[in-house]
């Protein structure tokens, strides 16, 4: 039986990857929650989801299995009705539900089907849903989880295993409630999986700072969102396992700011040499502090980030620098995630369609680009590598 989870490198042929089609918890969002749920727009549903089913084609077009996170999570309580209560009851205790509202929405999500209760779970409930009095500045009984779009982040496919992460922001720590429900019981991942972080884990992790370089090197961003105890416990589980190839972790120093949100929002391998890197990189070149973990522990790497990933690949690198030498096109292509696109095979990636510089200049290093467009999608600050988890590669 071949592994529900192989992901041995960023840019291997994709088999399979989980996504999740955006759905109410857009139109639940409002001007006074966009700081707190991590959103500078309030995207328009409908479109967005348009948008997103030209991903999906995009992806099956190119031989691409997708899995929907929503369809897991239904599919893995229909295969056990038993566990049914208490997931309800997890997410309920996690959500925070006032005591006064727990039973009556207990009682409106139990009425559900599966498919359907997962949806409302992670739209978000109104208190005018369940004909509740508004008394408060709070409409909601549950509050929606529209970054659930990225699913990038609250877990990560690493070689035959998976890290279920604790996330930086606490309104999106029920999102890993889904994908650690579904990785333990669904038929298809279930007793097959190393876990090499958890969710009840203490320090904070996001997906979007892992990248899996090759058989031999994770590559992972201390970031705003990612702690440097978060990764010492991931590289202690990894060389504890001895089926594992990955040798060794480095860590690269982001800036803490939300312009170097995650490193996929730095830079995103695209090809064997190839990487596509934030406009700034270059101007922090020699700066990015540099680490490599190993059985061995921990050193300083005091070389040239260019140099140093050319090392870890074998080959001299090229950085392919979102929206060229034009400042103006950098700084709106950038902020569009023009650095986030996804590699479906080395040298072949999916991109938003609106970031035309950064196209041309990935066509011209040799690049195959397949573009989606975005005017919705991107108001989430996310591009496909952020909408999507790989569970499935090729081996390269």
């Amino acid at each position: 039986m071949s592994n529900p989870i192989n992901v041995f490198s960023e840019i291997g042929k994709l088999k399979t990857v989980l996504i999740h089609r955006p759905w109410e918890e857009l139109e639940n969002l409002t001007p006074d929650l966009l700081e707190r749920l991590l959103f500078d727009e309030i995207p328009f549903q409908k479109v967005a989801a348009q948008e997103h089913d030209t991903f999906k084609v995009q992806l099956q077009t190119n031989g691409v299995e997708v899995l929907y996170i929503e369809d897991l999570v239904a599919q893995t309580l229909d295969e056990n009705p038993n566990l049914r209560d208490q997931f309800i009851d997890k997410f309920i205790k996690e959500a925070k539900i006032k005591k006064s509202f727990r039973e009556k929405y207990r009682s409106f999500l139990a009425k559900k089907k599966n498919l359907d209760m997962v949806k409302h779970m992670i739209s978000g409930t109104k208190k005018f849903d369940l004909k509740i009095e508004v008394t408060d500045d709070n409409p909601f009984i549950t509050e929606p989880l529209p970054n659930i779009l990225f699913q990038r982040d609250p877990f990560a496919s690493v070689g035959n295993g998976a890290t279920v992460h604790k996330m930086w922001a606490e309104t999106r720590n029920r999102e890993t409630l889904f994908s650690d429900f579904v990785l333990k019981n669904n038929s298809r991942f279930a007793n097959q999986l190393t876990f090499y972080y958890n969710r009840k884990d203490h320090r904070h992790v996001e997906g979007g700072d892992i990248m899996v370089l090759n058989k031999k090197t994770l590559v992972i961003g201390l970031s705003q969102r990612t702690e440097m105890k978060a990764i010492k416990l991931i590289a202690k589980r990894i060389f504890k396992d001895e089926k594992t190839t990955f040798e060794k972790i480095v860590v690269i120093n982001l800036p803490k700011s939300r312009a170097f949100m995650h490193l996929d929002t730095v830079f995103t391998n695209i090809d064997y040499d190839k990487f596509i890197v934030h406009p700034l990189i270059f101007d922090y070149i020699n700066q990015f502090k540099l680490w490599e973990i190993t059985k061995a522990g921990k050193e300083k790497i005091k070389k040239n980030l260019q140099d140093y990933l050319g090392e870890l690949v074998g080959k001299k690198v090229k950085l392919i620098k979102c929206g060229g030498d034009d400042q103006i096109a950098a700084g709106r292509e950038q902020w569009n995630d023009g650095t986030n696109c996804l590699a479906i095979a080395p040298g072949k990636v999916i991109a938003y369609e609106r970031n035309h510089v950064t196209i041309d200049l990935l066509k011209k290093a040799g690049v195959k680009v397949l573009t989606i467009p975005s005017s919705e999608l991107s108001r989430g600050r996310g591009g496909p590598r952020c909408m999507s988890m790989p569970l499935v590669r090729e081996d390269i």
